[in-house]
């Protein structure tokens, strides 16, 4: 039986019914439960504490149960009890500025808002009738998106990156730069220090004030990394159906899908490619289809995916750019460089750019997005004293406004859209 199908349930509201628990098999917990369907919350206790859990499988009389704590002290006189409803969140709009852990719970010591409403984080399936065209720009305040991968209101791009390009100073300038109402921010697997260095320093509290951040590090159950994205997407989703344009960042896709990995292997399904199950690529393209717009608001959604050593065809990687409307590729050699935000746009492409930019955009975006792949194809040989000057009067224009668009790409934030175009216009106009 998989883990990544939801089922509903008949309430039992009123009605105890508990069984016992048979074993124990890191991560997951053995018990006789009558009538426990998968995707079931559970309780289970031994009259003094409780911890919460999931069941994810069942074989005859036995269904597997994901605990969401430690199941230290866990024995064989516990009870495990239905609840007969799938796993909810509390959401509200008063969320705004908090930090959650993976299942919507405070990490900041405060109780959640008492307005809250009850939410599940399986989503519901949005027809492709009711989804509204993308043909609003997404004005990013990064120059090197705004400029020549320019980004729709409901698009779903890809982050590319290695670690130590530069990837969460650039998140951490989306979400105050970004032309968006809220930002829903999920950590997938980070280290806890990673976490403080983000939310403090990439973020700050400009960046925060007008964020929710969702946080399930690498040393939590890998049922609760797995969950903490549906938790995400599902306040983004709140937010849009009230009405906002949502910015989702989700770091990463590849550790969601690790977690993945290590719950579908727990439970006996097939490794395959890379030794993930099917079932993570199964259930990839139901996340990343919940952004987008609507009649009433909108979710840009920013999801990272870890290349380590420019690896694009890694299959997490790969599944993703299949499924989602561009790519952002991050490289090493200009991060080393000093060059940030390290945006490679000869890699890069958003393919709503051209539904949601006039036509003097374009033709400047494409005419130095060519100029710029001419001097990576010729830099070698510039550098070797191979190429003479007149050669080849395209390369020799490249190597004239290189440094200009150097300082275009990797340029600090951009305040005001409608001089995008005529910036780039300057750097042609001096030819």
């Amino acid at each position: 039986m998989s883990l990544f199908k939801n089922i509903n349930t008949d309430s039992i509201e009123g009605i105890k019914i508990s069984g016992k628990l048979t074993g124990i098999s890191y991560p997951l917990i053995k018990a006789v439960l009558e009538g426990a369907g998968v995707g079931e919350t559970v309780r289970l206790t031994d009259g003094k504490r409780i911890i919460t859990g999931e069941v994810t499988g069942f074989e005859d009389e036995t269904v597997s149960i994901f605990p969401f704590e430690s199941m230290d002290g866990l024995n064989s006189s516990w009870k495990v009890e239905r609840t007969g409803r799938s796993f909810t969140i509390k959401v509200s709009e008063h969320l705004v500025g908090r930090i959650l852990d993976g299942l919507g719970k405070p990490l900041d010591g405060k109780e959640l808002p008492p307005d809250s409403i009850e939410m599940s984080i399986s989503g519901s399936f949005l027809s492709p009738l009711e989804r509204k065209r993308i043909d609003t720009p997404f004005f990013t305040g990064i120059k090197a998106i705004d400029c020549f991968l320019t980004m729709g209101k409901g698009q779903r791009i890809g982050l590319f990156a290695g670690s130590g390009v530069g990837k969460s100073t650039l998140m951490g300038t989306l979400a105050k730069h970004a032309q968006s109402d809220i930002n829903v921010v999920c950590l997938v697997g980070e280290r806890g220090r990673e976490v403080i260095d983000f939310i403090e320093e990439s973020l700050g509290a400009e960046g925060l004030k007008k964020s929710i951040i969702i946080v399930s590090t690498s040393d939590t159950p890998s049922i609760i990394r797995w969950k903490a994205p549906l938790t995400a997407t599902t306040i983004a989703e709140y937010f849009r159906d009230k009405g906002l344009d949502v910015l989702l960042m989700m770091d990463s896709v590849t550790r969601f899908a690790r977690a993945g990995r290590e719950l579908g292997l727990s439970l006996g399904e097939t490794p395959l490619r890379r030794g993930y199950p099917a079932s993570v690529f199964a259930t990839m393209p139901s996340l990343l289809e919940r952004a987008g717009n609507t009649e009433n608001g909108s979710i840009t959604a920013i999801y990272t995916v870890l290349v380590e050593g420019g690896d694009m065809d890694e299959p997490v990687a790969d599944e993703v750019r299949g499924i989602l409307d561009g790519h952002i590729v991050l490289k090493r050699e200009l991060a080393s460089e000093g060059l940030y935000p390290a945006i490679d746009i000869s890699q890069s492409v958003s393919r709503i750019m051209n539904s949601v930019t006039d036509v003097p955009h374009r033709r400047a975006a494409s005419e130095l997005k060519k100029y710029y792949s001419l001097y990576l194809q010729n830099i070698d040989l510039v550098r070797a004293g191979a190429y003479k000057k007149g050669a080849d009067r395209d390369v020799d224009i490249a190597l004239e406004i290189i440094s200009e668009l150097k300082k275009l790409i990797h340029s600090s934030v951009s305040s005001d859209p409608d001089l995008l175009t005529t910036e780039m216009r300057q750097i042609l106009d001096k030819l």
